[in-house]
């Protein structure tokens, strides 16, 4: 298969389907917006879809899950549908009235997206709970949403709902998807007729309430988030009109996708709709984690991904590991810096910014490509061209690394309040460091201290509050980002405005670039920048136990290789350290330190025991760092690193 960028170069009549449209003020660009490519709908909701699907297309495999033996089974559009029908019929016999609320605690596997649509069908909607949550997060959940019935994956999951149920003091039943609940259901609602499920499924509409997703947050209790029909069905058919025709066109198949997000995740559960929508044909898996993942995308054969940074930093890593373990460790990373220099100058050229690689480069990148680079993408599947990575921000060196391994991953931003992403980069015109413009239909607005704002069909109505009024719907939303827009309505995150540090010199400086850029070395599991009210800025590292376990087996060379011109930073441990990992951790927070300033440059860092795991309650369930509870966990070594 031709490089994705080679036939992203042929693919020049999808260039400009999305128009962006900027505004200026003083001198800088304020504002961006991208008109609708499928206007919002005025009638119907997402409980539509698979009937829809099974009315116009009966026979085509819209998704794949897996049989009693292991194997992978094709599901049709009419079989889903009757599925679907089935399992709404039964919550209907169990009670679920109109507007009910249904708690849902489970991994991502094929029967979520099934209950999503049955309950859909049967005019309630789905509140999501992370199967990772505490009891004390269900509880809350219990209680705020007024859920009316429950349904867990497995024991432990139960036993959580069980007992949040028990102490909100409610009476809500709980089924076991372990047991068999679909099928219970299915056998439940034999009685009902498909007259009461057309009946609620007529009484939905855009606006009505599609899901109550409960933020994860970094700090403070969740909140619930209003979303509705409206919000999904614009996002869905915006993004498949923007991405599909190029994804297909530049890679000649049918695009197919792994979900393995947490569809209680909203940018999982957007793909999930999306995927339903264009009758784009998914799989599921229940872990993110590489290890686990990579038997599934080898056996299911993904065209293209939807992922966190985790995913696309981890497998870089696994893939010199394993290159280190054939001792091919330095042909890895020259083959790693080939990649880089090819995709920044053929995504230059296909942004009419200049020459393609010359024959040099491109001798050098057909080399590698049959000694690395087809490793990389087999450790995703073999298939992958595309990839989606949101969540939090990704090193740009990274992107540039697949992008010439022949995987180009786009990066987008968006937050649960809108839905997922709100601006993504163009398949034909990415610009990585930046999370692309408006996806069509919304717009982004940065005010004169940098804050973020963002507007369109896909925000939200509002957080929800029990037995208040439902929230009225706002024009912007102020997300607490900080960032800024180039003159093609590019948006780049700058960091978080609530997690600015202040030194004690009058220094502002972000953590976020800083942490990305750390985290993406291959000794470094997890990352915390501090130094708010303090004379410099410091650092927690947190190690990965394989990867210096074979750093120590190869033993590089001390010296070389380190950044010039950047002060050398002080490193301690609170855990044993081999002088050469040190030596080779202060390199990598020279180099970081090589692209700011003095002020902002990390003076000391201080390696410590374990790991930053969602597990200890340091990271949320999409990965993202609780800065808060890291911080009171490792108060002594924070101390340590100003002491």
């Amino acid at each position: 298969m031709a490089h994705p960028l080679a036939r992203a170069a042929r693919a020049e009549h999808l260039r400009d389907r999305a128009p962006v449209e900027v505004l200026r003020s003083g001198g800088r660009v304020v504002e961006a917006r991208t008109p609708h490519l499928v206007p919002p709908p005025d009638a119907g909701s997402l409980a539509d879809l698979p009937f829809r699907n099974a009315r116009e297309a009966p026979d085509a495999e819209v998704l794949t899950r897996r049989g009693p033996d292991g194997g992978w089974q094709h599901v049709t559009a009419r079989q889903f549908a009757d599925q679907v029908a089935a399992a709404a019929r039964g919550l209907v016999a169990a009670g679920v009235r109109p507007g009910g609320r249904i708690l849902l605690m489970s991994r991502t596997r094929y029967e979520w997206t099934l209950l999503d649509f049955a309950a859909w069908a049967a005019g309630a909607s789905v509140v999501p709970v992370y199967p990772t949550s505490s009891i004390e997060q269900a509880e809350w959940i219990v209680r705020d949403s007024g859920a009316v019935l429950a349904v867990a994956e497995d024991a432990a999951t139960a036993e959580v709902l069980t007992v949040a149920i028990a102490r909100a003091g409610g009476a809500v039943p709980l089924w076991r998807l372990d047991e068999d609940a679909v099928t219970a259901l299915g056998e439940l609602g034999r009685a009902v007729p498909d007259a009461e499920l057309t009946r609620r499924r007529e009484a939905l509409g855009p606006d009505s309430e599609a899901t109550l997703i409960y933020t994860s947050g970094t700090t403070g209790r969740p909140k619930g988030c209003l979303l509705t029909h409206a919000n999904f069905l614009t996002e869905a058919a915006n993004c498949h009109a923007m991405l599909e025709p190029v994804f297909t066109a530049a890679t000649g198949e049918e695009p197919s996708t792994l979900l393995f997000l947490p569809l209680a995740h909203v940018l999982g559960r957007m793909i999930q709709v999306t995927c339903v929508y264009g009758r784009i044909r998914i799989g599921h898996s229940p872990s993110l984690k590489p290890d686990e993942l990579r038997p599934d995308l080898a056996a299911f054969g993904a065209t293209f991904l939807v992922g966190v940074p985790y995913l696309f930093e981890k497998i870089h890593q696994l893939g010199r590991a394993e290159a280190q373990a054939k001792g091919a460790a330095r042909v890895f990373d020259r083959a790693a810096g080939v990649a880089v220099r090819y995709a920044r100058a053929e995504l230059a050229a296909l942004a009419g910014e200049g020459r393609p690689a010359p024959l040099s480069l491109r001798l050098a990148h057909g080399l590698y490509d049959a000694l690395v680079y087809r490793r990389v993408r087999q450790a995703m599947g073999g298939r992958i061209r595309y990839a989606i990575s949101g969540g939090s921000s990704i090193d740009p060196e990274l992107l540039l690394f697949y992008a010439g391994a022949g995987v180009l991953v786009y990066e987008g931003y968006g937050l649960t309040e809108t839905t997922g992403p709100s601006t993504v980069n163009p398949p034909l015109r990415p610009r990585p460091g930046t999370v692309g413009p408006p996806v069509p239909g919304s717009a982004v607005r940065v005010a004169e201290d940098g804050e973020v704002f963002l507007s369109g069909s896909q925000l939200f109505d509002g957080y929800y509050e029990l037995g208040g009024d439902r929230p009225a719907r706002q024009q912007w939303f102020a997300t607490g980002d900080l960032g800024r827009l180039d003159e093609d309505g590019y948006l780049t995150i700058t960091g978080r405005k609530k997690e600015i540090l202040v030194t004690s010199g009058g220094k502002n400086v972000s953590p976020g670039p800083l942490e990305d850029r750390l985290r993406a070395h291959p000794l470094i599991s997890q990352c915390l920048v501090v130094g708010n009210g303090r004379p410099y800025v410091g650092a927690l590292l947190t190690l990965d136990p394989e990867a210096v376990e074979r750093f120590l087996q190869e033993r590089p060379p001390a010296g070389g290789g380190a950044a010039t011109g950047a002060a050398a930073p002080e490193v301690s441990s609170a855990i044993p350290l081999h002088h050469t990992v040190a030596a080779a951790l202060a390199e990598a927070v020279r180099a970081v330190n090589s692209t700011v300033s003095r002020a902002e440059s990390i003076r000391r860092v201080r390696v410590v025991s374990g790991d930053f795991t969602e597990e200890r309650g340091l990271l949320t369930p999409s990965l993202k760092v609780r800065r808060q509870a890291v911080g009171t966990a490792y108060r002594r070594d924070i101390e340590q690193l100003f002491g």
